[in-house]
This record gives C-alpha cells, structure tokens and sequence, in this order.
C-alpha cells in the first residue's frame, strides 16, 4: 500500500481510532481514580568513612550493600513496630519497605509505602534513627580510625511524601496511546474485509488497475423507483 492508501483509509474510518483512544483514556482515567493512593516517603543516609583512606573508602562501599540487608530484617522491623507502636507484624513492614545502596554517593535511601502518609513517614523516619544508633553502638567498639559514620542527611518531617501511586496522568496517556493502537487495528482489519468489495469508481480502479472513463449514475423516478438513465432511456423509446 502506498501513502495515499493509508491517508484515504485514516481519512474513512480514522474517527474509530480516535474514539476508541478516548473511551481508553477515559477507562483508565476513572480506574485511577477508584483505586486507594499509596504514599511514598522517603530518608537518605549517609555513609562516611572515618578517614580518606583508598581501602577504607571501598570497604565502605562494599558494606553499603550489607547494611541495606540488616535494614531489611524482621529484628529491626521489630524495634520500628515497638518505638513507633505500629499496628502491624514485621512482614507487613518489611512488605512496605524499600531500600536502595548508592556506592558513588556512599548513601542509603530508605523508602516506606503506605496508603496512609503519616504511617509512611513515621516508617521511613524510625527505621532510619534505628539503624543509626547500631550503627553509632558498633563505632563504640572499634578504633576511631576504622569507624564508619553513618548520619541522617535531612528528616522526613523536612522532605515530607509524595503519591506513589495511581499516577493518574500516566495511565490516562498509557491508556490513549493503548487504545489508539488498538483502534488503528481495528480500522485497518475492517479496510481488510472490504478489500474486495467495489462500491466507488475508485473502488473499481483500485481492482482492476483500469482507468474508469465514465459512469452511469442512478437516477429516482417520481415513484420512487431508482433506475439508470439507461433504462430510462429505453422505457422512453418503448413509450
């Protein structure tokens, strides 16, 4: 099929793209809108060797990776549940809890989802004191030299949260771009099952490759009978 092919089948029936893209976006809209937020909140600690020293330093990324386990441990969701007196089993929490190493910034961000913001935070918040105080206990008992000083870079109380999902803008563009695609199928398929079905000169033109010279158009007659003029023409003689 050639350009002029695709632009004169958009032209005919693009409208049921379009209209099945709309009814998409707007599904998806109202899906969004139905379902229950989810909060993010978020802390990021940092990491810090206790001298620029080269071993030192990659020892420390090496253990970012390590701590970000004992974050995730039901011991230490355990003494977040007690301290912050969650209604909730160490599971749900560690089921809630996300905590992502960054070695080229020698950080730990530590992230709590909840469909209630303040439970988030508080999350996110305690979990992340907890984990400084072993921290702060372990340094107690080595050398000052070979400390690694972990500390809290901004509180979630000062950062706050944000939706984490539905993200009803994206959905309603996913759900557009979905149901025009299908629309475009959709068109295009019923193109296919008229391909050979010949309504216009066009239509003839396309088939057989021929050009058409003329047509004999239907004309009505005051009864209402549509005849061709060539017919017309004959009921004439006869008369």
């Amino acid at each position: 099929m050639e350009l002029v092919d695709y632009l004169r089948i958009l032209t005919k029936r693009g409208w049921i793209a379009v209209l099945v893209a709309v009814i998409a976006a707007v599904t998806a809209f109202a899906v969004s809108k139905m379902q229950t937020p989810v909060y993010s909140a978020s802390v990021k600690l940092s990491v810090n060797p206790a001298r620029a020293d080269w071993g030192l330093s990659n020892t420390t990324k090496d253990l970012l990776r390590n701590y970000a386990e004992n974050i995730r441990t039901h011991k230490m969701a355990q003494e977040v549940i007690d301290r912050a007196q969650l209604d909730m089993d160490t599971t749900t929490l560690l089921g809630k809890l996300f905590v992502s190493p960054a070695a080229d910034t020698f950080t730990l961000q530590i992230e709590a989802r909840d469909t209630d913001p303040q439970v988030a935070m508080t999350i996110a918040q305690t979990m992340a004191e907890v984990f400084v105080e072993d921290r702060d206990a372990w340094n107690q008992r080595q050398d000052k030299r070979d400390r690694i000083e972990v500390s809290i870079l901004d509180s979630v109380w000062n950062l706050g949260y944000q939706q984490y999902s539905p993200n009803t803008r994206i959905n309603t563009v996913a759900g557009g771009l979905a149901g025009l695609l299908v629309g475009l199928l959709v068109v295009f398929f019923l193109e296919w099952l008229e391909q050979d079905v010949i309504r216009t000169d066009a239509d003839l033109e396309r088939a057989v490759q021929v050009t058409v010279l003329g047509v004999i158009p239907p004309v009505v007659l005051e009864s209402g009978v549509r005849a061709t003029e060539g017919k017309l023409a004959a009921a004439r003689r006869g008369a």
